[in-house]
């Protein structure tokens, strides 16, 4: 396979965004970012590659192969932040450069690859939504093959076969990633283009599709690690419609019913998840995409049609299909931001392949990204000129502004950017500056636009490029808030003592990673993720009420307590503030211990 100058500009660009982001600074997230590392970890020190656990509960949620992943590349490079994150960074890589081959593939033009590569390359969502360890992309990947699969099994006649081969192993992998959407999507989508092309009622498409072979490989991939799990996780089936807090009913029940079943309806327990109102959710794919999206109105030059010809035509009415089925299904069932990341690669796809139609870029999309890029490079001199005099003092969590309303804001992925205020500013003025040069290069960019549309494109990309880095001094600013690493590094130079974390696991993952006990208390942290679990049996008592607490706290035997700061005062009337030695403050986060 032959790799030209296009293919090695995508896959370089793509490689120098998402393969310097694994690099630490920034450190994990507290919540699910740190969560996911540590159950990799948990995995490779205790043996167990079937039943995922966190502080030696069972964590029964998700599939394993993003685990098993990880903890192959901690065996090769060791326990680091930045392998944790390097899973993730190649599957996004590997996606940039799988839409670039499915555009070449179908349209046997490399200006229309070219495009469509670095759409989703340089798209905000891609970058955003990978920045904490969730297995969106490594599935969007999956799916994108698969549906490439599909196409390749209705257009090639010489070898439907390979095809078949290549989309039931991506739909069997993703399966093992995020579970049974790998294959709803994918399926979904093949399923609506062939009713609205009438060739699900042709039994030669039956023939091609070769559904023995198909759902065979599936169930070889997918299904040993599922009948693992629920013959290690016993009761082995158990049919309730009824999730409720309390009641273990194993494996079988939590994955299927609760998992899949109940949270599309939204009767999940634990509730622990908010959902996106469902306009925002469809008009916020034109940000996630920006900037192609700027583009989007040149799909008016391709052709959809009920009865396609070629195998452009052909594309063009499956990707539509492809949003479709995926937009759809979320539409009817909770939702996060991300959510719609598996049509990140569709649309791509149809805005590259239009744009290299034209023989320049489109006049509205130059007008729309030279009007964004402009008002930003006002804004962001604007908020620079009225910080100018201001005094960043401690970390960033001095300046924010915490909502009080934690269920509701903090629940969606995005939450945390309400807290932003014009004095936490002071703080970002670095990658602030960042910011602005990228607006300069999208200028610049827009600029060549009449003059080389290919260098256009790549000083596009660039541009974003430069923003993303800016995004990253972001975060590392922001680190002590979202994360606890100072905390953690505070724990590992202290005397020896015992572990105690008031309120759920997740509000200070990053500290088990990066200090990795062998097991905490949580202080009336029965809820949420490990609330199912907890009730297994077997399962280690790790849950204390305030009472035991107190007793503990009391003893000779050194304690440590990690708190978030408004929660501290609870505490203090419960035992006496000389009860308590800081160690530590950070982010808004206390690190103490019961002896001095």
């Amino acid at each position: 396979m032959k790799i030209d100058k296009y293919e090695w500009i995508v896959i370089a660009l793509a490689a120098f965004i998402f393969l310097t982001a694994c690099i630490s600074p920034p450190g994990l997230m507290d919540d699910v970012d740190a969560v996911q590392a540590q159950i990799a970890r948990t995995m490779l020190e205790s043996g167990d590659w079937v039943t995922a656990k966190l502080n030696g509960i069972a964590y029964l949620e998700k599939p394993p192969l993003k685990y098993w992943m990880m903890a192959c590349l901690y065996i090769v490079f060791g326990v680091h932040d930045w392998v944790a994150r390097l899973a993730v960074a190649i599957a996004i890589v590997g996606l940039c450069w799988a839409v670039f081959r499915f555009a070449l593939w179908v349209t046997n033009s490399k200006t229309a690859a070219f495009y469509s590569g670095l759409i989703i390359t340089s798209s905000i969502g891609l970058f955003l939504f990978t920045r904490f360890l969730i297995p969106d992309v490594l599935v969007t990947l999956t799916i994108t093959t698969a549906i490439w699969s599909f196409l390749g099994i209705i257009d090639d006649e010489k070898s439907p076969n390979y095809w078949v081969v290549t989309g039931a192993i991506s739909i069997g992998l993703g399966i093992l990633l995020k579970g049974f959407i790998a294959i709803v999507f994918p399926l979904g989508t093949a399923g609506l283009y062939l009713f609205l092309t009438k060739q699900a009622f042709q039994k030669e498409t039956w023939k091609k599709l070769n559904l023995p072979l198909f759902i065979s490989i599936i169930l070889i991939i997918a299904l040993p690690w599922h009948i693992l799990a629920t013959l290690r996780n016993p009761p082995y089936f158990e049919f309730s419609m009824v999730s409720e807090p309390g009641k273990y009913r194993g494996f079988f029940w939590f994955y299927i019913f609760n998992e899949h079943i109940l949270r599309f309806l939204g009767k999940r327990f634990p509730h622990d998840y908010n959902t996106v109102p469902i306009v925002s959710f469809w008009l916020l794919n034109l940000l996630w995409l920006f900037p192609g999206s700027a583009f989007l109105p040149t799909l008016k030059t391709l052709k959809f049609s009920l009865k396609p010809e070629n195998r452009l035509e052909k594309l063009s009415l499956l990707a539509l299909c492809w949003i479709a089925v995926v937009m759809g299904f979320f539409s009817f069932s909770t939702r996060q931001e991300y959510y719609s990341m598996p049509i990140y690669p569709a649309l791509a796809l149809l805005i590259g392949i239009a744009l290299s139609k034209k023989e320049e870029l489109p006049k509205f999309g130059r007008w729309l990204i030279t009007t964004v890029f402009g008002i930003s490079a006002i804004a962001i001199l604007a908020i620079l000129y009225l910080v100018r005099n201001s005094v960043a003092k401690g970390d960033i969590s001095n300046a924010l502004a915490k909502s009080s309303d934690v269920y509701n804001v903090y629940t969606l992925s995005l939450g945390h950017l309400g807290d932003l205020n014009l004095n936490s500013f002071a703080y970002l003025r670095f990658p602030l500056v960042l910011a602005l040069i990228s607006t300069f290069v999208g200028l610049l960019s827009m600029y060549w636009a009449k003059r080389n549309r290919n260098i256009a494109f790549v000083l596009l990309t660039v541009t974003m490029l430069i923003f993303f880095q800016a995004a990253t001094q972001a975060l590392i600013v922001f680190e002590p808030y979202l994360g606890s690493r100072p905390l953690a590094e505070a724990l590992k130079a202290s005397p020896p003592g015992k572990l105690v974390v008031d309120n759920q696991y997740y509000v200070f993952s990053t500290v088990f990673f990066y200090t990795n006990p062998k097991q905490a208390l949580l202080l009336n942290g029965r809820v949420t993720n490990l609330s199912y679990g907890s009730y297994a049996p077997g399962a280690p008592n790790v849950f204390i009420n305030d009472e035991e607490f107190k007793d503990l706290w009391l003893k000779t035997e050194r304690f440590y307590l990690l708190v978030e700061a408004p929660a501290f005062g609870r505490l203090q009337k419960l035992l006496g503030e000389d009860k308590f030695h800081l160690v530590k403050e950070s982010g808004g986060k206390l690190l103490l211990t019961n002896q001095p």
